[in-house]
């Protein structure tokens, strides 16, 4: 028999958690709106190619992260490790690319077999806001205004920080790979087992490295702006010109890489210390080689992820929700005209449970308990008048209301 509690870094998203989590995405959502993106939903398994091609063969995800099992039929398939991929395939599978241009946003759950941590679990879920088919800097600095009235909506603005960089054009970024290398091959011998790695196949991720012997090192590295040509110092220019116009202050920040081939010109990410030492809460970058290397025609895009977990873990308070009423019919007779009260307060907006069982006294402890604001009594009396007896629950005071009155009465009690 099988352990009845969820597996390990997996869990259940209850109560005040679970308002955090759905204050997220709705936020989310909302704004996504008005940003003009359209919603998608993509499919929480793909083949596992579509993965490989796009995040490495040799990448920490692809070879020790990923959830991949074989079907029935004998196809391999992956849970979806991050949304990007899933995104760029239905761009292509879905001939989008005829429209020239998208604005995609989406929210779900990722899988990634990884050590369990505040904020990171095995099946996480993410925000995700792409911007396909767009090759200029306006792109990217929209994504991070975005990002930042997200952030600015969630009350988070003041507890996390804006890092951006450049990777450069693929040409820039070739030169600096070729310094990487250089550099780091006269000083094999200090590299950790890791970075040896990756020296050859994605020198890059070295910059990224937490390992001390390898970030003794990086102060003599190469840096990547002495090797960035005219186009990639304009284009990062036009970025920061954008940030700095729409008031969102920033770092820039050498040392954020991208170690995929696939990435170009802008990275960033928001960080805090709220969430001990893995602090990045949304991240994203340019990532103009993606969709030719998925074998579509060459595409620039940009986009950006959130783990909706960890930003609901940084709200500054539990959201508000609406007083709860719970209506307490006293007697069979009083039973339809309950039923068709309760109807009309929801159909209303009134936030409202029905407590059919006990008498008087257990429903108004019961209620009291639940943290209810007011009990709707509805007896025979009551049902003669066509009114209720509203009781709030915090002051005890009580006073029959027309029903005809009754949400006005409970639309005029702020909301807690």
């Amino acid at each position: 028999m099988s352990r009845l509690q969820p597996v390990r870094g997996t869990r259940d998203i209850l109560g005040d958690e679970a308002r955090r989590f759905g204050h997220v995405v709705d936020s989310f959502r909302r704004l996504a709106d008005v940003y003009a993106f359209e919603e998608i939903i993509t499919p929480v398994f793909e083949f596992t190619d579509v993965f490989r091609r796009t995040l490495g063969e040799t990448s920490d995800v692809v070879t020790k992260e990923m959830y991949s099992f074989e079907d029935r039929s004998g196809e391999m398939l992956t849970l979806r490790p991050e949304y990007t991929a899933g995104i760029a395939r239905a761009w292509l599978s879905n001939g989008l690319a005829q429209q020239g241009t998208a604005k995609l946003a989406g929210f779900g759950p990722m899988f990634r077999y990884e050590r369990p941590q505040k904020g990171r679990y095995r099946q996480f879920h993410q925000l995700d806001a792409e911007i396909i088919g767009v090759a200029e800097p306006t792109a990217d600095i929209e994504l991070i205004a975005f990002a930042w009235q997200l952030l600015a909506d969630l009350g988070l603005a003041d507890s996390v920080t804006l890092h951006l960089n450049t990777l450069g054009d693929p040409e820039s970024r070739q030169a600096y790979r070729t310094a990487l290398v250089d550099y780091f091959s006269a000083h094999r011998d200090k590299l950790s087992d890791d970075s040896r790695a990756r020296l050859e196949k994605n020198p890059l991720r070295i910059l990224d490295s937490k390992d001390p012997g390898d970030r003794a090192l990086l102060g003599e590295a190469p840096k990547l702006d002495a090797y960035l040509n005219a186009r990639s110092r304009d284009f990062y220019a036009a970025v920061r010109g954008g940030v700095e116009a729409l008031g969102i202050p920033y770092i820039h920040d050498p040392h954020l890489v991208r170690g995929l081939d696939y990435y170009t010109h802008t990275a960033f990410e928001f960080i805090t210390d709220a969430l001990g030492a893995q602090g990045t809460v949304l991240g994203g970058g340019r990532y103009d080689g993606l969709i030719a290397q998925m074998g579509g025609a060459p595409t620039p895009g940009v986009g950006w992820a959130a783990g909706i977990e960890r930003l609901a873990m940084l709200l500054p308070e539990s959201p508000a929700v609406a007083p709860l009423s719970i209506l307490m019919p006293l007697g069979e007779a009083v039973a339809a005209r309950a039923w068709t009260l309760a109807r009309d307060l929801r159909a209303a907006g009134v936030r409202l449970d029905i407590d059919w069982k006990g008498n008087l006294k257990k429903r108004l402890n019961r209620a009291a308990r639940r943290g209810a604001r007011f009990a709707l009594l509805l007896g025979e009396d009551e049902l003669a008048k066509d009114a209720v007896t509203l009781r709030d629950l915090e002051s005890g005071a009580q006073r029959e209301v027309p029903m005809a009155a009754l949400v006005e009465e409970l639309e005029s009690h702020d909301r807690v």
